[in-house]
């Protein structure tokens, strides 16, 4: 009498070679990985990388993940502004939005707010600059960047409550 844990083995089907198995059949259990079976890694061909056959594709990003970066979407701009001298802030949320925006729609459309303030403030920082030489710049740069440091802070702790966030005064250039 046989094993009732060990399925029976197969009879190979009609129009088959007779040296192979047939596609496996159940009884509740995968077959292990061995000599001619594909590789499969878990979430393989998902998207991203996967397609193609090049690698595993890109796996969704936890809540935490999420808010720390939609986080520093909005803080890191201040960040490297700061070390700058506020013309480079705009590339972290460049990098952020590249990187995650696939992999998650509330990272994304953070880093996208974020890049979209991050250009509009360049461009009002732009105009500050020249209307020094109308003496009425020396209000309106450091209005400029009193007002991205505030907005961009409150955005942080939107993003942090995993809330979404519209900055006031955004030209969105992207869409």
């Amino acid at each position: 009498m046989s094993d009732p844990t060990t399925p029976p083995s197969p009879e190979p089907q009609p129009g088959q070679p007779s040296g192979q198995q047939p596609p496996y059949q159940g009884y509740g259990q995968q077959p292990q990985q061995g000599y001619g079976q594909p590789y499969q890694q878990p979430g393989y061909g998902q998207g991203g990388y996967g397609q193609g056959g090049h690698g595993p594709g890109p796996s969704a990003l936890s809540p935490s993940e999420e808010r720390t970066w939609a986080l520093l979407a909005h803080l890191g701009p201040l960040i490297v502004a700061l070390a700058t001298g506020g013309i480079l802030g705009f590339l972290v949320p460049l990098v952020i939005w590249l990187m995650y925006r696939d992999r998650s729609p509330f990272v994304g459309e953070h880093a996208k707010e974020s890049l979209n303030f991050q250009i509009t403030i360049l461009i009002a920082a732009a105009v500050a600059w020249v209307s020094v030489f109308l003496l009425i710049g020396f209000v309106l740069v450091p209005a400029v960047a009193i007002f991205a440091v505030v907005v961009g802070i409150i955005a942080s702790v939107t993003a942090n409550k995993h809330q979404p966030y519209r900055y006031p005064l955004n030209i969105r250039f992207i869409k």
